[in-house]
């Protein structure tokens, strides 16, 4: 699985900059890659890539759409880290954005690789029909909005220092990193123009993303800051609404485990064509070198 990550990581990476070597001028260029390469994992392009596998997508839309969603997973990145945020000097083994270019750079090259995705989204060498290239813009804007990540993070903020629900905490959870996997699961059914499989799939994009962040959490309970690649154990620190905080550690990676095995079980009716998208759950939830064990 490392390998595939890391090959299709390489090729995603590859498009990014050729597509940005346009605007070279720019003075933020060098801010907006310091924040997008190497990149991490590229977990949601490979989501893309899976359902698209499915549904027999072209490789060549598959990695619009990839490329734009990492644009946005940077951008929100970028902005978590800043210190009216969640105030953290480290991302990906380097120090933040903030830190290497200052704040109000870091919040323009953020922005800036924001609009970035729709422009790729848009982009003539897109080959697909406008009404398309408009119904995912449509999608993707709201996932990364106000009822999407901005939202989320909104509510992740706003939630430190309280008691929180369980249902509102899954709800925040869900628009902060939820969204972003919701696009990556149906965004490929949009192309193909399949509106009955949509459904079900917008709520198995959920599921996976708050699978993500549910792990998320727990690596920051439990892992270590050099393999994480981010400071660990900062979420108790500030008091953050996570299921941990309220169910408890051992609690949560039963619910985990639950929810994993809810997303297998929707998965079964694809049968082989579904493979790579079960690795790809697999590996999320595989932690063990994160000393976090589901």
């Amino acid at each position: 699985m490392e390998k595939k990550l890391k090959k299709l990581s390489k090729k995603v990476n590859f498009f990014l900059n050729r597509y940005l070597s346009k605007f070279n001028s720019s003075e933020l260029i060098v801010p907006m890659k310091y924040g997008l390469f190497p990149g991490g994992k590229k977990i949601r392009s490979k989501i893309i890539f899976d359902v698209g596998k499915i549904f027999k997508v072209k490789n060549k839309d598959l990695m619009s759409l990839a490329a734009s969603v990492e644009a946005i997973h940077a951008y929100s990145l970028i902005h978590d880290d800043l210190p009216c945020m969640d105030n953290d000097n480290l991302r990906r083994g380097k120090a933040s954005a903030h830190i290497k270019f200052g704040e109000s750079t870091a919040i323009l090259a953020g922005n800036s690789l924001l609009t970035t995705a729709f422009e790729i989204l848009s982009d003539k060498s897109f080959k697909v029909e406008n009404k398309i290239k408009s119904n995912l813009i449509h999608f993707l804007s709201r996932c990364s909005g106000q009822v999407g990540i901005a939202g989320g993070q909104y509510l992740d903020l706003n939630y430190e220092k309280k008691k929180v629900s369980l249902k509102k905490i899954i709800n925040m959870e869900l628009k902060k990193t939820g969204k972003l996997f919701e696009f990556c699961c149906v965004a490929p059914l949009i192309i193909k123009k399949n509106k009955k499989k949509l459904n079900s799939f917008s709520k198995l994009g959920k599921d996976i993303g708050l699978l993500f962040q549910i792990v998320d959490d727990l690596i920051d309970f439990k892992g270590k800051t050099k393999s994480a690649g981010k400071k660990t154990k900062k979420d108790y620190k500030r008091g953050k609404a996570t299921i941990i905080s309220l169910l408890g550690y051992k609690n949560t990676v039963k619910y985990a485990e639950e929810l994993k095995q809810k997303i297998f079980k929707k998965l079964k009716v694809y049968s082989n064509t579904s493979s790579g998208l079960r690795e790809t759950i697999e590996f999320i939830t595989e932690r063990s070198k994160w000393n976090v064990k589901i």
